[in-house]
């Protein structure tokens, strides 16, 4: 199942804390940027980030964006945006590195 329109913008409305977040298109679902590096993407209405060593403070559940790729975590609690910014300032941190 593809990510549907509506809740990319929901989760990108729920970046919005964080400025230079950038959404690519691949093969119906999104990749997530913040100041241009990768850290995640929206996979079948779910928002997935990269496993670092800094967000597993988070207590996320690994998932499988896809068949065959790395697994990386859940982010549950899409509403609670101050969260969304630290997890994403978190993992983005550890991956300029």
């Amino acid at each position: 199942m593809a990510t549907t329109k509506d809740y990319k913008d929901f989760i990108i409305e729920e970046l919005n804390l964080l400025d230079n977040i950038t959404c690519k298109p691949m093969m119906g679902e999104y990749l997530l940027y913040y100041n241009g590096v990768l850290f995640g993407g929206i996979y079948d209405n779910r928002l997935l980030v990269k496993m670092v060593s800094s967000n597993k403070k988070y207590d996320m559940k690994e998932s499988i964006p896809y068949e065959k790729a790395k697994p990386m975590y859940l982010v549950s609690d899409v509403d609670d945006k101050e969260l969304l910014k630290n997890i994403v300032l978190d993992t983005y941190n550890d991956l300029k590195k």
